[in-house]
């Protein structure tokens, strides 16, 4: 039996979607004012993705303390969106999230994982290379300045 204070990650339902709109918008909150607007993830309809994404969340403590959105995209994974609570941040959640990731690219089939970050989230520029995610690119996509990020993963 898993201790209450064990993470784990589990698919979401449409029953986490608040806590998963919570979680969002305090972990993306930091990033409005350097930003000049909210981060893209604070905009996604969650009960959409819960519907037509991979979603994950990760609970710990007896509450959702993390989250990712994975879309399947053309011959890829696209990881589009990973947060961890505040005050819950530096505990490996955020890798093992991203772990999660890659398990649903190779269960997909799909060689790679890809992600974006925002220029101005300059914390996320150290994490995802620290994790085997390579730069593929800079530019400006949907009103965002980006930095792209791939990884490949290995098939079993």
């Amino acid at each position: 039996m898993t201790a209450v204070n064990d993470p784990r990650i589990r698919r979401a339902t449409a029953g986490d979607v608040p806590a998963i709109e919570r979680l969002v918008r305090d972990a993306f909150d930091m990033y409005v004012a350097r930003i000049g607007k909210p981060p893209a993830p604070m905009l996604t309809d969650y009960a959409d993705a819960v519907a037509t994404a991979r979603v994950w969340v990760l609970e710990a403590d007896g509450r959702i303390v993390g989250a990712l959105v994975n879309e399947v995209g053309d011959g890829h994974l696209l990881l589009d969106t990973v947060a961890v609570a505040p005050g819950t941040q530096g505990r490996g959640y955020g890798a093992r999230l991203l772990e999660r990731a890659e398990d649903d690219a190779r269960e997909l089939g799909l060689p790679e994982v890809r992600l974006y970050t925002h220029r101005a989230m300059t914390e996320n520029q150290t994490f995802y290379p620290r994790h085997g995610y390579q730069e593929t690119g800079r530019g400006n996509q949907d009103g965002y300045d980006r930095v792209f990020y791939r990884k490949r993963v290995e098939l079993r």
